[in-house]
């Protein structure tokens, strides 16, 4: 499954519209403004919310947190004594680790588990500014996770180098 993301549309008090590769609006981000804290949900067709992103508070390191029907499914922060400032680490609540690494304020990167590849993001398959893709490359995956992790490591890059 392949999902385009019009890039400069992200950022807080947005709302925008994730499509399949046939052009279908799949998902929504649904940036929430006037928060304490920067939320973001990710809202199906029917306006249902798959995933609530929110940034965590009180924590060392910049830190986010992944929610899936009021409980906690992910932590996605920078990985800890890497030498690569483009390496996040995610922790879901089973155990389950999965590594993020590339250039990620380029959106060049891979999200991936045990060494194998869950998820390549890429601008590198659209001719269009500010647009880039999440192939999602295994058919078991859950692609609304990966798409909230991908906004997460983003947020969280930008946010480090201080882009907003």
């Amino acid at each position: 499954m392949r999902l385009l993301v019009r890039d400069r549309l992200l950022g807080i008090g947005d709302d925008y519209w994730i499509e399949d590769d046939h052009g279908r609006k799949v998902f929504l981000v649904d940036g929430k403004a006037m928060r304490l804290r920067e939320t973001f949900e990710l809202k199906d067709m029917q306006g249902r919310v798959l995933i609530y992103i929110r940034a965590k508070v009180l924590a060392l390191r910049d830190t986010m947190v992944i929610e899936r029907a009021g409980e906690p499914l992910a932590t996605v922060k920078r990985k800890r004594l890497s030498l690569l400032r483009n390496h996040y680490r995610v922790e879901l609540v089973d155990g389950t680790e999965l590594d993020v690494s590339g250039k990620i304020l380029d959106r060049e990167f891979a999200i991936e588990y045990d060494g194998e590849l869950l998820a390549d993001i890429s601008r590198r398959w659209f001719r269009v500014r500010d647009t880039y893709g999440l192939h999602v490359t295994r058919e078991d995956a859950d692609p609304a996770l990966l798409l909230a992790i991908t906004v997460c490591v983003i947020r969280l890059a930008e946010k480090e180098r201080g882009v907003d």
